[in-house]
């Protein structure tokens, strides 16, 4: 996709990243990536109703459509997500591409033919265009040294993907990829953008996977000095010493013969390792040893619970045995049996019904949180637990199956047992010869 900010273009500069002085050599210093003005006059061309679907899912949110004369925010495309900012006051939640011109979706609508200020999210900008940048210098190394092509890639909120033509890649050209990105940056090659007629015959020389349909004037290339040529729409740094760092996390795998490789460039890197070293604090003074010694520590406790549960397991059977030998050496049975514990599962309640037997007693165990989550069993004769077992469920505000005289389940509202046990003493005085 080749994006143009509509007509200008000093914003169509500040779209790619490079408003100001920029550029920059390998000679002395590098130069730093500037951030563009965070604040652009423009003006509003047309302001419709529109709906936004969130990217999380669920109802669509109402708000409204902007066109503006110009833009310094990028839709998404080309695998990059959109640029962010504030129309005035007015925050922008999406930007998207239709033809040449920017969708921008506000909450609030805007007066046609009105002089505003947009305003630029500049760490979400920078952040992208590392992340972009670095997966170029990805794919072109990749290509170079190992013949993978890309397919695709995505920039996420976390980490970034790309889709190589390959079914594998081993951990040694992993690292043998990534000691190759990480020589380039550091060398601080220039990233430079121009623009090419669409007939011009060097196009053909550019890497490239397509122009959309409705793409309209120059195309846009993004070129690597010494390293790469590729046609692209999305924001991007002026020199590879701005990416500071690029880190191979690994590789997943893709469709079907391909392979995903993950990475973080930038500043990502930096947040990864803060965070990866407070964790590695947090679980130095849980553990009470030196970071080298985590992961053996871990393997003990796991071995520990494991063992721990196996006798709590047993445990909970004897119990259970226990339980019900206590309630047949009644020398006068009730008919009704209910029992509530808050350590337990399924099967220790079907141990209990087991070993009382559900011939001529009615019973209603549970296990799990006194008022709210937990676990049921009704059990007793068929015809009973048939009758009653939906009824229950429907009181704990739970869902449940039964054959054969059970009848369990999920229960949300624990705090009904009573209630329960109420309906179920109500049934066995209708049924009584007495009654």
């Amino acid at each position: 996709m080749a994006f143009r900010c509509q007509r200008d273009s000093w914003a169509r500069q500040v779209a790619a990243g490079r408003a100001g002085r920029g550029g920059g050599g390998r000679a002395g210093r590098p130069a730093l990536t500037p951030p563009p003005p965070l604040q652009f006059a423009t003006r509003v061309v047309s302001c419709q109703a529109a709906e936004l679907r969130p990217e999380g899912g669920g109802a669509p949110v109402r708000g409204f459509q902007v066109v503006l004369e110009d833009t310094i925010l990028f839709p998404e495309g080309g695998g990059q997500p959109d640029d962010r900012g504030l129309i005035g006051e007015v925050p922008v939640l999406r930007v998207t591409r239709r033809g040449p011109e920017a969708l921008h979706f506000v909450p609030a609508p805007l007066e046609p033919g009105a002089a505003v200020v947009l305003s630029l999210d500049w760490d979400r900008r920078f952040d992208h265009m590392q992340q972009h940048s670095g997966q170029h210098l990805i794919t072109a190394i990749a290509e170079q040294m190992f013949g993978f092509k890309t397919t695709s890639w995505e920039l996420g909120r976390q980490r970034s993907l790309i889709e190589l033509d390959t079914p594998s890649m081993t951990a040694e050209q992993v690292e043998a990829l990534e000691r190759s990105v990480n020589e380039k940056i550091r060398e601080r090659v220039p990233v430079t953008v121009r623009e090419l007629a669409a007939d011009d015959p060097e196009i053909e020389t550019v890497r490239s996977r397509g122009l959309p349909d409705d793409h309209a004037g120059p195309v846009r290339v993004v070129d690597i000095e010494g390293v790469d040529s590729n046609m692209c729409c999305g924001t991007h740094v002026s020199n590879l010493s701005d990416l500071q760092v690029i880190k191979l996390l690994g590789t997943e795998k893709g469709k079907k013969n391909k392979t995903n490789l993950v990475f973080l460039a930038g500043n990502r890197v930096l947040k990864s390792m803060e965070q990866s070293h407070s964790t590695e604090k947090a679980l130095t003074s849980l553990l009470k040893n030196g970071p080298g010694e985590h992961v053996e520590a871990v393997k003990r406790l796991q071995s520990s619970v494991k063992l721990l549960q196996k006798n709590n397991l047993n445990l909970l059977r004897d119990i259970a045995v226990l339980i019900a030998r206590d309630f047949k050496s009644k020398p006068v049975r009730s008919q009704l049996f209910v029992l509530h514990r808050k350590e337990g599962d399924s099967e220790f309640m079907n141990i209990i019904a087991n070993e009382i037997g559900t011939e001529d007693t009615l019973l209603f165990l549970t296990v799990g949180d006194e008022k709210e989550a937990g676990l049921f069993l009704l059990a007793g004769p068929v015809e009973a637990v048939e009758n009653l077992g939906p009824r229950v469920a429907e009181l704990l505000g739970g869902k449940g199956a039964g054959k054969r005289g059970r009848f369990q389940g999920k229960a949300t509202k624990m705090s009904r047992r009573g209630e329960v046990q109420a309906l179920l003493q109500e049934f066995i005085s209708h049924r009584s010869p007495e009654a």
